[in-house]
């Protein structure tokens, strides 16, 4: 497994799968517009096949805090420690970051615990007609 803290060398083509169980997945082109454009992203790619099969990125200001939106490893890929690999690389790289927030489903809350993360309340609001990006 090669990861990549860059963008420069991924196409849309490289991107096959991911989003898993949305109703309105974004096309691979969006999800690479999605990539670049975020603060920081660390990618996992399968060094036989050269396909992306994991993903984690955040947005922040670069001073006091940072959110983590996205994290998905492909189904064929998960149980492997390529989602753990991911997350610790990230922190790592925020690690000079006040606070770092993210939502998740309660099935998952026990998961991001193991990384030291604490539970806290959150809100949010979903707008499932504009899922597929706005491009």
């Amino acid at each position: 497994m090669i990861y990549k803290n860059s963008t420069g060398d991924i196409s849309s083509d490289m991107l096959e799968g991911f989003f898993v169980d949305w109703p309105n997945p974004p096309s691979p082109e969006t999800h690479l517009i999605l990539l670049n454009k975020s603060s920081k992203v660390i990618t996992a790619i399968d060094d036989h096949t050269n396909q992306v099969v994991g993903f984690i990125t955040a947005i922040s200001d670069g001073v006091l805090s940072a959110y983590i939106p996205f994290l998905e490893v492909l189904p064929e890929y998960k149980n492997k420690g390529i989602g753990k690999e991911l997350v610790n690389r990230m922190l790592k790289e925020l690690a000079d970051i006040y606070m770092i927030d993210l939502c998740c489903d309660d099935d998952l809350v026990s998961y991001y615990d193991t990384f030291g993360m604490t539970k806290t309340n959150g809100m949010v609001l979903r707008n499932y007609k504009m899922q597929v990006g706005n491009i």
